[in-house]
């Protein structure tokens, strides 16, 4: 009876040839940064419309109360250039946010704003994955149609407790002013190209495009 086997060679060979047939079907586990951050991006927009549908801020003993609803604002970091953003509830009404205004991540418990993690003094407390410039590579933020509001608030979204979009909601005169009535646009910018996430009005729909 003749026994039959591969020889040293033989093998080599084989391993070489499947080495090459599973890089060449190997998916780019590096990913699309833009690609990416868009997701993200309108993933903490969601959330943060989530956060103004199960709190209602109503309080008949503030005159406007409406200026405290939840929002996510997009603003240049520091001490490094570059963009980051934050989602928090307004609760000073002022064009800034505090620590104790600020949404923690669900997961982590990190406050929801960008921070640069090589410089921070520990404990980090921040996300450096909403330091959207270092972490993705996006120079730029623009905002477009429904949300291109002149002024240094323009530069965010507020929700109601039924998830209905506003722009500038900390500076609204009235509890439906500044009520988004067409489509929002915010484009992220990258070397790479452009990536568009858009805001339905009234619904609060959020796309990425």
């Amino acid at each position: 009876m003749k026994h039959f086997a591969f020889t040293l060679l033989e093998l080599v060979f084989v391993i070489i040839v499947i080495g090459i047939l599973a890089v060449l079907a190997m998916p780019n586990f590096r990913g699309n940064p833009l690609q990416t951050a868009a997701e993200q991006v309108a993933s903490h927009i969601r959330y943060t419309q989530h956060l103004a549908m199960v709190d209602d801020i109503f309080n008949p003993n503030d005159p406007t109360w409406w200026q405290t609803r939840w929002q996510i604002q997009f603003e240049n970091a520091a001490p490094n250039p570059g963009k980051i953003y934050v989602i928090y509830r307004n609760l000073n009404k002022d064009t800034n946010e505090n620590d104790n205004e600020i949404a923690r991540d669900p997961l982590t418990r990190q406050l929801m704003k960008g921070a640069d993690k090589d410089i921070a003094i520990p404990p980090f407390k921040y996300m450096d994955n909403l330091l959207i410039s270092k972490k993705y590579g996006i120079t730029n933020v623009i905002f477009s149609a429904g949300c291109n509001a002149s002024g240094p608030t323009s530069n965010r979204i507020g929700f109601d407790n039924l998830g209905r979009p506003y722009t500038r909601s900390n500076s609204a005169i009235s509890p439906y002013a500044n009520l988004m009535t067409v489509d929002c646009n915010i484009t992220l910018v990258h070397p790479d190209g452009n990536a568009t996430i858009t805001v339905s009005p009234e619904t609060g729909y959020v796309s990425v495009n």
